[in-house]
């Protein structure tokens, strides 16, 4: 029998001109294409397990643990570890701002920062956590949000054990160390630890208020400003207990233990009891005669460290916190944010009997008097009583004969402003 020859039908691909690199693009494309398609990660960093679809994206991380800053600005020491942080960086030498808002004018050195900016008029928030349902317009605000849910913390301090979520928290907590603001304002003389801030402040002189509410057109100067405002429209109410809202999380926290009534920590002296140790401790001083703090211009010595800085801004005038609106300003962070209110249409404090609401607690507490005819405040002399703290105030003067409001033209003081009001018709002709 002789020997037969079996065709095969497969056919393999026949040698060719490609080049190598040809070869390792086409590799390349299917790898991409299958990672897009799966979902798959293959690449992770050793140092903390971030893992990634993208070896060129592993390759940027790295250069967080490595320190590595490749890309060098030919104007300045500066250098970064992306080339797009770079390209951010020079624009700030050359002042370059290309892409424009068509709604406000808004302008900005890079498209992508153009198309961030577009969202505060579309209100398209696309990034989403899968833990809680938050929303937001911005990928790493995204990012700094889930560490609200993973509790990383991983800007650290380098002359202490601070740790902090955010670089910016950490950037804001070396200044305790250095006391440094290397940021001045040309027009006040204004100082500032975050260029951040001082860029915020500039908008105090130049008007720019670059936050709209898309409900009504309310426009400010500060985006904190605009998300306190538009709650006024969603009634959004951060406590699921009432209408209470903070800026802090510490501040909600201590308004919640009204509710709850937990308050572990007590007094063994008069069985007061407290939210936190550090109230307690203060609580200490009125038992002790503790009065830590002293005024280095007068005798004046107070039991907390607020009650100090208030005292010292009668000897220097100083009222540092202004308002960015209308340039308002007050020596007491409380009363600017009370004030703010009046921009913001704000009225947190709601009363739970008729639908009146109110931007102040002490006119909440007077409107609730009228609903039950309390009076909790008392003269000690006669037992006069009164809704308002003020009007007992204003009382004890028949006792004390203080007369504080005086004529500036004549001897003659009252005790009410009132009073002295008519007194001074006198001096003008005026008739009441």
């Amino acid at each position: 029998m002789g020997l037969q020859q079996e065709t095969c039908d497969v056919n393999f691909p026949q040698p060719d001109n490609t080049s190598t690199s040809q070869v390792q693009e086409s590799k390349d494309n299917m790898a991409r294409y299958v990672v897009e398609n799966t979902g798959e990660k293959p690449y992770m960093c050793g140092e903390c397990g971030y893992r990634t679809a993208r070896k060129s994206h592993l390759s940027q991380h790295m250069r967080i643990h490595t320190g590595q800053k490749p890309y060098k600005c030919d104007q300045c020491d500066y250098s970064a570890s992306r080339k797009w942080s770079l390209e951010q960086h020079v624009a700030r030498h050359t002042g370059d701002k290309p892409y424009m808002c068509g709604e406000c004018g808004y302008r900005a050195a890079q498209k992508s920062d153009l198309s961030n900016h577009m969202r505060i008029h579309t209100g398209e928030k696309p990034y989403m956590c899968g833990e809680c349902g938050y929303r937001t317009a911005n990928k790493s605000h995204l990012c700094r949000h889930m560490r609200t849910h993973t509790g990383e913390r991983p800007y650290k301090c380098d002359q202490c054990d601070y740790s902090a979520a955010h670089k910016h928290h950490l950037d804001h907590h070396r200044t305790r160390h250095t006391d440094d603001k290397p940021y001045m304002c040309g027009e006040c003389g204004y100082r500032a630890a975050q260029k951040s801030d001082l860029s915020k402040h500039m908008r105090i002189h130049t008007g720019e208020k670059p936050y709209m509410c898309g409900e009504c057109g309310y426009r400010t100067a500060k985006k904190s400003h605009l998300s306190r405002h538009t709650k006024t429209h969603t009634g959004e109410k951060p406590s699921d207990q009432c209408h209470y809202s903070a800026a802090r999380k510490d501040d909600l926290k201590k308004h919640v233990a009204n509710h709850t009534g937990d308050k572990p920590f007590m007094c063994v002296e008069c069985g007061c009891r407290t939210y936190t140790r550090s109230i307690l401790s203060v609580h200490m001083r009125k038992h002790s005669g503790e009065r830590p703090f002293k005024c280095d211009q007068c005798d004046y010595s107070a039991a907390r460290k607020y009650y100090l800085d208030q005292h010292l801004m009668k000897h220097t005038g100083e009222k540092p916190f202004m308002c960015d609106e209308c340039g308002y300003r007050t020596a007491r962070k409380p009363d600017l944010s009370r004030h703010m209110r009046s921009h913001s249409g704000e009225r947190p404090y709601k009363c739970d009997q008729c639908n009146y609401s109110a931007a102040q607690k002490s006119d909440l507490d007077i409107h609730l008097a009228t609903h039950t005819g309390e009076k909790p405040y008392i003269c000690a002399e006669c037992g006069y009583r009164t809704a308002r703290k003020s009007n007992l105030y204003k009382h004890m003067r028949t006792h004390s004969g203080e007369k504080p409001s005086k004529c500036d033209q004549c001897d003659y003081s009252a005790a009410h402003k009132r009073t002295l009001d008519r007194h001074l018709m006198t001096h003008t002709g005026d008739k009441p």
